[in-house]
C-alpha cells in the first residue's frame, strides 16, 4: 500500500518544501493544528515529506534525516550516504555490519542489495523511526537483517565482538548523539570490532563542536583516523580502522574502487582519492586542533 493510504496526510506547511507531509497520527487528528506545529517546529514525532520524486525524513526541518528516490527506493540520494560505502574497498566481504541508527533505511537496503550474505543489525532508538520502515520500503526482518529498538551505545557495550563494520549514523532534533562520541563509547567499538574492522562516523553541523570527538576517536585508534569532508553537504565522515598494521595501500584499493563503481554504480574511484587526499592533509588532526 502506499504510504499515504498507512500514515495521516496534510499539504506541506513548508515554502521550501512543497508537496504533502505523512504523519504517524490518527484519523481523528487536526490538519490545522498539526500544520501550526510543523511550521513553528513544534512538532515532535519524525515526519516525512513527499515531493513526487523523494521521500524526506524530518526530526526539524532544519537537518535531513533520510532521503529516498521513490522509483529507485535501494539507491543511495545522500551524497554522505554513499561516501559512506567507502567501507567496501576495505573490507570487501564482511561478515557482520551493525549500523546504529536506522533513519530511512537507506543504508540498509543498499548493503542488502551488494552484500546479501552479510549479516546486518540496524539499531534505532526512536520507536516512531521504526513504524516508518514500511513507508521507506525497508525489508522486513530475517536471517541476515535485524532492526533492533535500543540505545546504540548501549547495544555496542553488550555485543558479541567481530564486527567488521560499525556505521554511525544518529542523530535527533539537536544534533549528533552525545552518548555515541564520548571515550566509553570509542573504546567499545574498539574492542568489540574485529581485527581489520573499522568504524564509519557521519558529522554533521558546525565542525568546530566535534573536534573533541575526533581527537578521542585519535587517540583510542591510535592515530588511525581519516576525516572526510563531503563537500556537497557540508557533512565530515570519520573513518577509523582498528588494524594495528593499518597502511592504505592506495593503487590496490584504487582497483577495488573500479570493481566497486562497476558494481554499484557510484564514483568509488573518485571517493578513494578524496580520502587519500584527506589522509595526506591529515584533517582529521587539523580538526582536531581547530577544535580545542
Amino acid at each position: 500500500m502506499p504510504p499515504s493510504q498507512l500514515l495521516f496526510e496534510i499539504p506541506s506547511p513548508f515554502m521550501t518544501e512543497p508537496g504533502r507531509v505523512l504523519l504517524l497520527e490518527p484519523p481523528t487528528a487536526d490538519p490545522v493544528a498539526l500544520s501550526e506545529q510543523l511550521r513553528d517546529d513544534r512538532y515532535t514525532r519524525p515526519f516525512v515529506v513527499d515531493d513526487g520524486e523523494h521521500l524526506t525524513l524530518y526530526f526539524t526541518l532544519r537537518l535531513i534525516q533520510s532521503a529516498m528516490r521513490t522509483r529507485s527506493p535501494n539507491t543511495l540520494a545522500l551524497r554522505y550516504t554513499q561516501q559512506m560505502m567507502l567501507f567496501m574497498v576495505f573490507m570487501p566481504r564482511p561478515q557482520r555490519i551493525a549500523l546504529i541508527g536506522l533513519g530511512g533505511g537507506s543504508i540498509v537496503k543498499f548493503c542488502r542489495q551488494h552484500l546479501p550474505t552479510t549479516h546486518f543489525t540496524a539499531i534505532e532508538l526512536d520507536p516512531d523511526v521504526i513504524a516508518l520502515r514500511d513507508t521507506f520500503r525497508v525489508p522486513p526482518d530475517d536471517a541476515h537483517l535485524q532492526v533492533l529498538q535500543t540505545d546504540g551505545a548501549d547495544y555496542l557495550a553488550h555485543a558479541e565482538a567481530g564486527v567488521d563494520v560499525l556505521l554511525v549514523d544518529a542523530f535527533n532534533a539537536t544534533g549528533y548523539a552525545p552518548t555515541l562520541g564520548n571515550r566509553v563509547f570509542f573504546e567499545n567499538a574498539a574492542e568489540k570490532l574485529s581485527a581489520r574492522g573499522l568504524l564509519v562516523i557521519n558529522l554533521a553541523g558546525e565542525q568546530s563542536l566535534y573536534g573533541g570527538l575526533i581527537g578521542t576517536a585519535l587517540d583510542v585508534f591510535d592515530d588511525r583516523v581519516i576525516v572526510l569532508p563531503v563537500h556537497d553537504d557540508g557533512n565530515h565522515l570519520l573513518f577509523a580502522f582498528n588494524d594495528r598494521a593499518f597502511r592504505p595501500d592506495w593503487r590496490r584499493l584504487r582497483k577495488l574502487a573500479l570493481q566497486w563503481q562497476d558494481r554499484c554504480q557510484l564514483d568509488f574511484p573518485d571517493f578513494v582519492d578524496q580520502l587519500e587526499r584527506a589522509a595526506k592533509l591529515r584533517l582529521a588532526q587539523r580538526a582536531f586542533h581547530h577544535g580545542r
